[in-house]
């Protein structure tokens, strides 16, 4: 059959490429037709080396390959050899192929079924393989993300999710992804189909579908979510456990927020804060295009603002200059100008004082709500602090502008510039400064999962000079509630904080309740979070949230110091009686009448506050975040006589001579006058 086959070289050689059973081309070769001939005959990859003459490919490597067909192109001057490659790769530079390593579904393919023979004991992959039920439980639990997406990064994000738990299906018992794509072909070829209804088990078509009286009236409510599936009261419900219950492993599982796959997100931000580091404002614009789809003709608007872009109902403003006083009131008290100092012995004197950080970027999040509350928690205390340049970055709406709640906000706090772009963006535009952007000192300011990583990158950097707040990430909120608790006021409560985003996730320990009220709390939750205009964000919030029964207030406490939330809810009698046990947490809301709503917007405490187990370790937003301490230390003639042998022997211990020295030649200038 190669009879009749072209060439136009010199040579007589055939051009063939290279491709595995998917399509992608591994590499470049030439063929001859004593060559071909061999390949057929072996069912194996056999080329002609323009070198070496009739080369058998991995016949020294190792590397070898199986010829599954050959192809002539139209001109019949040109082949395709469809292969299946062993080992490293096709390259010799054990690559994947000639023009670098693979990428996408077909390397996943590729690495899973590697790793069917060769996974590290103890890594996830391996006990994916080794435990059915757990495989079985992640794939129906990322197809159900994959349902509940809304936005297309969302669903892009959760389909990755999905085709990473399919294919370790496949590769568990031996399918490769050729083998699936060979049941498309057919499928695709195929003439008459079934008509493609949902089995009984997952039809929803009528057991979901609202009355048209139900259908909620449009209004005015910020970013409501439109839901594909309309949400019920059945729709919400939280899981409930019992501490006595649980295993030691299954109460730490209870501890952990819902997984952020930090490798993932880096290798997305990267690449971001890379490109708006180096091209500056045409990056910004174009990943603000990209990600918000919104065309930006500038990215900074300066200070002074105009009127027509702070212009508010009278209500919102006098709502915001409430709040701005109480949070003012309640920051002003926390700084401190005084300047601390102490003798630590006669002739030696040691201060500490108060200086504000010169320039702050406050990161304001947009998306699905505005949040002017956000712009002051974080404005407020750094016009307190006495900053000098204070930059608000918030992501603009569609028509490219920011909303006036926001710009009022930056007006009343000082702000000197706002940025117009959100995400990693954003951060590295205020971490690295462009054209329009001025730089900053610090960042903070809560986010989505990829601000946090930006973030966190942005502070790695030695390059950036940058410090960060916190390492923020999504919302959270803790509820301990007794018998005495009012079920719509703990309810209601839940939701506040599971309406932030998919990502939040809400708990309630219920201290000795019996199941009547812990049903009527339940009630109240699918019932209050079915008629919210977010409901269906709140749907996915409540499933990853849990209710846990525990028997006495001692373990209710013992858990939430351990979980370390960051809004922490007291629905119990003598609610004050128990803040001395409060170790661990962002912000407490003590009592029935302190919603965390109040802490939220205008109490006067912040709402920037550490999350994902950070409030072991961090304070949330304050006064001195904004501030740095410095100290200052002076000795007299007689205070140095009489510390100076004490640093000098220290000094030698640690073999550091230059610190030594400077002590010990004033040292002989004063013993030497005695």
């Amino acid at each position: 059959w190669t009879a009749p086959l072209v060439s136009d070289r010199p040579d007589g050689l055939f051009p063939t490429v290279v491709t595995d059973p998917h399509g992608v081309a591994l590499g470049l070769c030439y063929s001859s037709r004593e060559s071909i001939a061999e390949a057929v005959a072996s069912a194996s990859g056999v080329y002609m080396s323009r070198k070496r003459g009739l080369w058998r490919k991995g016949a020294t490597s190792g590397h070898s390959q199986k010829l599954l067909s050959v192809r002539v192109d139209c001109d019949r001057d040109a082949l395709r050899f469809v292969v299946e490659q062993s080992g490293k790769g096709f390259c010799h530079l054990d690559t994947q192929t000639c023009f670098g390593g693979g990428s996408g579904i077909t390397a996943l393919d590729t690495l899973l079924r590697s790793r069917k023979e060769s996974a590290p004991t103890g890594s996830y992959t391996r006990r994916l393989f080794e435990d059915p039920t757990l495989l079985r439980s992640k794939i129906m639990e990322e197809a159900e993300e994959l349902c509940e997406a809304l936005t297309p990064n969302d669903v892009a994000w959760e389909t990755a999710d999905l085709f990473y738990f399919a294919l370790a299906k496949c590769a568990s018992v031996g399918v490769s992804l050729a083998d699936v794509e060979k049941h498309l072909d057919r499928r695709n070829s195929k003439v008459t189909r079934r008509p493609g209804n949902a089995k009984p088990k997952w039809d929803f078509s009528e057991k979901t579908a609202p009355a048209a009286a139900a259908t909620p009236t449009p209004t005015p409510t910020p970013a409501p979510v439109s839901a594909s599936v309309p949400i019920t009261p059945d729709s919400i419900k939280m899981k409930v456990h019992t501490l006595t219950a649980l295993s030691t492993e299954s109460q730490a599982a209870l501890l952990r927020r819902p997984i952020i796959k930090t490798d993932e997100i880096l290798a997305r931000v990267r690449p971001i804060m890379h490109e708006v580091r180096t091209r500056g404002d045409a990056a910004l614009i174009e990943l603000t295009a990209k990600f918000d789809r919104v065309t930006l003709t500038s990215t900074v608007i300066r200070a002074p603002f105009s009127a027509a872009s702070m212009a508010l109902p009278n209500n919102v403003r006098n709502a915001i200059d409430q709040a701005y006083a109480n949070i003012s009131k309640f920051h002003e008290a926390q700084l401190d100008t005084t300047v601390l100092t102490v003798e630590t012995m006669p002739g030696v004197s040691c201060s500490r004082f108060v200086r504000p950080i010169e320039r702050v970027g406050l990161y304001v999040p947009g998306g699905t709500a505005v949040l002017p509350s956000t712009a002051l928690m974080l404005g407020v205390p750094a016009k307190v602090a006495g900053c000098s340049e204070i930059v608000i970055a918030t992501p603009p709406r569609p028509d490219g502008s920011v909303v006036p709640e926001v710009m009022y906000v930056a007006n009343k706090i000082g702000a000197t510039a706002v940025l117009v772009a959100g995400g990693a963006q954003a951060v590295a535009a205020m971490a690295y400064g462009t054209e329009t952007c001025p730089k900053v000192d610090k960042i903070c300011g809560p986010g989505n999962q990829y601000v946090t990583a930006a973030k966190m990158v942005a502070q790695a950097d030695s390059s950036a000079m940058i410090a960060i707040d916190m390492p923020a990430g999504p919302s959270e909120l803790l509820v301990i509630a007794d018998q005495n608790s009012n079920p719509a006021y703990v309810a209601s409560d839940l939701l506040s904080q599971a309406e932030h985003g998919a990502d939040s996730q809400v708990v309630l320990l219920a201290v000795a309740i019996t199941p009547d009220h812990l049903s009527e709390i339940e009630r109240e939750v699918a019932v209050q979070g079915a008629a919210l205009p977010r409901a269906e964000i709140v749907a996915q919030s409540i499933r990853k949230s849990y209710a846990l029964r525990v028997d006495s207030m001692e373990e209710a406490m013992r858990f939430s110091n351990l979980y370390a939330p960051e809004h922490l809810i007291l629905h119990i009698d003598e609610a004050e009686r128990v803040i001395p046990d409060v170790q661990n947490a962002g912000s407490v809301f003590v009592g029935a009448w302190s919603p965390e709503s109040c802490g939220d917007y205008a109490s006067g405490t912040n709402h920037t506050l550490p999350t994902y187990g950070y409030a072991r370790m961090y304070s949330g937003v304050n006064t001195h975040t904004f501030v740095k301490h410095i100290t200052a230390q002076t000795l007299t003639r007689e205070g140095l006589n009489a510390l100076g042998d004490t640093v000098t022997t220290l000094a030698a211990v640690e073999g550091l001579e230059a610190h030594r020295n400077a002590v010990a030649i004033r040292l002989r200038d004063i013993r030497g006058t005695e």
